[in-house]
């Protein structure tokens, strides 16, 4: 018995490629920012695509932020946004000023850590193509939730405190100082070049 051939795509098969939203990207002939999350990192990309693959015109890792003192987590939500507000610095220092958001076969969610790299690139002067209602507040992407709930642990106990943000008090950071970390890391991404 022979079975009909299925026509699917490869790439769309093995998890990897939308075509339907790749065209409608495409078809833009906008750049594309790219968002993509490992285990411990943030990526960010401002990529043309092409026939051959796509060429990139800006990148921004959270592995660079550490350069800039960023001493907490590389993938949590005050990471995304320092790490989109340097993407989009350097997109910005590169000549690029309309770009689109691309996720491939993620979804962006309203409040998501993609979203916080949208709004980080665009509060750095990049224009990307979105209306702005899913990005996280600004106390959110300082890290004040974070800061919130440490205080709340210490209320519980010291000991717990420790246990729960060991990572921040080993790197020498007071989890309920989060946010102003992070505004001496901003100004730094502000002030200097990338």
């Amino acid at each position: 018995m022979k079975f009909a051939h299925v026509s699917i795509f490869r790439r769309k098969r093995d998890g990897k490629t939308n075509y339907k939203r790749r065209r409608s990207a495409v078809v833009s002939k906008l750049p594309l920012l790219n968002v993509f999350m490992s285990s411990k990192n943030v990526y960010a990309q401002v990529v043309r695509p092409k026939v051959a693959g796509d060429s990139v015109l800006a990148s921004a890792s959270s592995l660079q932020l550490t350069k800039m003192g960023w001493l907490a987590s590389r993938k949590n939500l005050p990471a995304c946004y320092l790490t989109g507000l340097l993407l989009g610095k350097k997109a910005v220092e590169a000549g690029l000023d309309d770009v689109i958001v691309y996720v491939g076969l993620g979804s962006y969610r309203s409040g998501s850590r993609i979203s916080a790299v949208v709004k980080g690139a665009v509060d750095a002067g990049l224009k990307v193509r979105t209306d702005g209602e899913g990005f996280p507040d600004g106390q959110r992407v300082a890290g004040e939730h974070i800061s919130g709930y440490a205080r709340k642990v210490r209320e519980v106990s010291q000991e717990a405190l420790q246990a729960r943000f060991s990572g921040l008090v080993r790197a020498g950071v007071d989890p309920e100082g989060l946010p102003a970390h992070f505004q001496s890391v901003r100004a730094k991404i502000m002030e200097g070049k990338p």
